[in-house]
């Protein structure tokens, strides 16, 4: 039961007031939480006519853990921003911030930072602003205070999007359909596939239709080196830290590689060759030794093309439907695990126009025609396309997949021939499944 003296300060304010008053408004003046007050309403009504209530519905806004963490100290982005020095900062250095990923995208956006990829010694960030405001925290600080109505839908649906902001009763102003809990079931006459093990069977049974040959891809556990370093994806990327990769911790380092291959890497990442100037870094082997679940099945195709480059060169083409990981905050649009759909061709003299028309026989064989590539960036591919495909069923342009050529910094390390090029694409299954089944 509530104190005495909180009981005659929800009195007292009732009182004031001709009509009553809102139960928010009452724990907002005497700055307690809303749940206290509802305790002492019921205590009044509990000793008889002392007080009437009466229970409303009603939408508000609300921080989330996050908002309130951003009310008190600041937003990511404010965050990386006064952590920057005048000297500027190094980008590695940058996203180990526990804000540094979102931080530095949404300062990039805001223009309050640069990116000098040139800098001697690596990417180096700088300052382009002296001073900033910090408006998603003053915007959040207003809620906090139940200010809210300050605020345009457009700036509150911002920080929701960002979750920051929850919006509390909105559900109870929703049409929800009626629910038969009497009725029955349709009853299963046989098993069923699983709708993506009979997509994948139908992706499956088109490679071997155009010849390609199925890559074993039973190994979830991949070592840093051939999940990223042999693919010339440097050691400071920021897909490499822990916000995006889920590291093994037992066993945490891997031990064997091709000491050759793995020597020849390294100076193509800290030195440069074969016509490159690499990314003039300090290449650590205890990065590359460290396991993770793969993030991308190019993996797998890395250690083929290896061991293809062991022996006499004859022209082949590869693909694999196998499950990768990916330490992604779920949604609608993204999964912690998902299956990745890959085609690879390696022969003489292969170009762009030769991965456009393969994806093209590709994705004619699926029932997709019509299709738009786009340039794109890809650490081990250039040049890179993502390939768009037209929707009729949502009557736009959706992409589908992403492409390339393999850069000769990641293949003539392997020993490939100077003449190979090697082509590429890759997909996820879930989203196939999801936009076009």
């Amino acid at each position: 039961m509530a104190d005495n003296g909180l009981l005659e300060s929800v009195l007292r304010l009732v009182e004031k007031v001709d009509g009553g008053t809102d139960s928010q408004d009452v724990a907002a003046d005497l700055g307690v939480d809303h749940q206290v007050i509802v305790g002492a309403v019921k205590s009044l009504q509990a000793l008889g006519e002392v007080i009437s209530a009466e229970q409303k519905s009603s939408r508000h806004w609300e921080l989330t853990g996050e908002g309130r963490e951003i009310a008190e100290q600041g937003s990511h982005e404010a965050r990386v921003f006064n952590a920057i020095p005048d000297e500027g900062l190094p980008q590695n250095q940058l996203m180990k911030m526990p804000s540094g990923k979102v931080g530095f995208s949404k300062a990039m956006s805001n223009k309050w930072i640069r990116l000098d990829k040139a800098h001697e010694g690596g990417p180096r960030v700088f300052k382009t602003v002296e001073a900033i405001e910090d408006t998603v925290r003053d915007k959040l600080q207003l809620v906090q205070k139940g200010q809210s109505a300050k605020l345009e839908d457009k700036e509150k649906n911002e920080l929701k999007k960002r979750k920051l902001l929850s919006e509390v009763g909105s559900w109870k102003e929703k049409k929800f359909k009626p629910y038969n809990f009497e009725a029955m079931g349709v009853a299963p006459d046989c098993g069923h596939l699983h709708p993506l093990m009979k997509v994948r069977t139908q992706f499956r049974q088109i490679f071997l239709e155009m010849g390609f040959t199925e890559m074993p891809t039973n190994n979830f556990i991949e070592s840093s080196f051939w999940n990223f370093d042999s693919l010339f994806q440097p050691q400071q990327h920021p897909a490499r830290d822990q916000h995006d990769t889920f590291f093994i911790s037992d066993p945490a380092l891997a031990h064997e590689f091709p000491q050759d291959y793995l020597e020849r890497v390294k100076k193509v990442h800290s030195e440069g060759g074969y016509g490159s100037q690499g990314y003039k870094y300090d290449w650590k082997i205890e990065e590359a030794q460290k396991n993770l679940l793969r993030t991308h099945t190019t993996a797998v195709s890395a250690r083929m093309l290896y061991k293809l480059a062991q022996q006499k060169f004859t022209p082949v083409k590869y693909f694999s439907i196998d499950r990768v990981f990916r330490n992604e905050t779920l949604d609608a649009t993204h999964l912690a695990e998902f299956h990745q759909i890959e085609g690879v061709v390696a022969d003489y003299g292969l170009t762009l126009g030769n991965l456009m028309g393969i994806l093209h026989q590709f994705f004619t064989k699926l029932g997709i025609t019509k299709l738009r590539f786009k340039p794109a960036y890809n650490p081990y591919t250039e040049p890179s396309m993502e390939v768009f495909s037209y929707h009729e069923g949502l009557k736009k342009w959706v992409e589908v997949g992403n492409s390339g050529v393999f850069r000769p910094e990641m293949l003539l390390p392997m020993g490939l021939p100077e003449g190979v090029s090697v082509i590429a694409w890759g997909l996820s299954l879930e989203r196939y499944v999801d936009t076009h089944t």
